[in-house]
């Protein structure tokens, strides 16, 4: 996997693209990286992409599930571009690394998905928590994966999704760790963000909600939590890939964890006043 501060070697400063364009056209020149701190300013999204006879209930999940499943843009059947999201963007090539998924097992993680494409899939694109990341880190709040060129840590919870048809399984966190006066200031911060995850949805104390050690994340790689902080979680675009495995979908795609879409809204453009 080639390293965050690698990057520039494959986004060429000088040409004359934003620097979401730029980010997305290096993902097809073979960018195999986290996409934490990459594009600062621009939405990241997760993917799920679904045949379109499951596309109905998975959309009406998301609609149950708003915290971990918030929609920023869906795709036509069989349509790989989002024009609202990015005009150049191709969702078959522009993640640095894909999930393809069959009965709930991951069977390949390609770099494209240009030989696993067909025409009734439906591409839903989630909010991340990237993009308030941004915020954090402009408030003078450290977060530790970017620091670490990591991908943020990420756990199943004991706590169960609603339910949509095939649809149901345990909410996915993301973990930040502050101390906590930060910790509260974060929540402040976050909450200006509803539709890449908003709030927190617990501090503290992981075993409650069923993480057994937080040193070893079920997705993403782990990053300490030193004695004066506390953990902070966040409800996880990820938590798709729980319910895809839950739900034995025969044929899905997803993001590889920590590895987004990057599109060409802005982040400033999400948040609530």
């Amino acid at each position: 996997m080639i390293s965050v501060a690698r990057t520039e070697q494959l986004i060429d400063p000088a040409a004359e693209m934003p620097p979401s364009v730029a980010a997305r056209h290096a993902c097809r020149n073979g960018l195999d990286a986290t996409t934490a701190g990459l594009a600062n300013g621009y939405v990241q999204g997760n993917l799920a992409i679904l045949p379109e006879k499951f596309a109905t209930a998975f959309h009406r999940f998301c609609q149950l599930n708003p915290k971990p499943c918030p929609i920023i843009g869906m795709s036509e059947v069989g349509d790989p571009r989002i024009p609202a999201l990015g005009i150049d963007l191709d969702i078959r090539t522009d993640v640095p690394r894909y999930r393809v998924w069959r009965d709930g097992e991951v069977i390949d993680e390609p770099t494209d998905v240009l030989a696993h494409w067909r025409d009734d899939l439906v591409t839903f694109v989630i909010g991340c928590s990237y993009s308030f990341e941004e915020a954090l880190l402009e408030d003078g709040l450290p977060i530790r994966h970017v620091e670490r060129n990591l991908r943020v840590p990420m756990f199943r919870t004991n706590i169960a999704c609603n339910a949509a048809g095939p649809f149901a399984g345990p909410l996915v966190v993301s973990m930040r760790p502050f101390k906590p006066a930060d910790a509260i200031r974060a929540v402040q911060v976050t909450s200006r963000f509803p539709s890449v995850h908003g709030a927190p949805v617990h501090l503290g104390h992981p075993h409650a909600i069923g993480i057994t050690d937080i040193n070893k994340p079920d997705y993403g790689d782990a990053v300490p939590v030193e004695a004066d902080e506390i953990p902070v979680f966040w409800a996880c675009g990820v938590t798709p890939q729980a319910v895809i495995a839950a739900a034995k979908v025969p044929f899905a795609i997803t993001h590889a964890p920590g590895q987004m879409l990057v599109t060409d809204l802005k982040n400033k453009q999400l948040a609530v006043l």
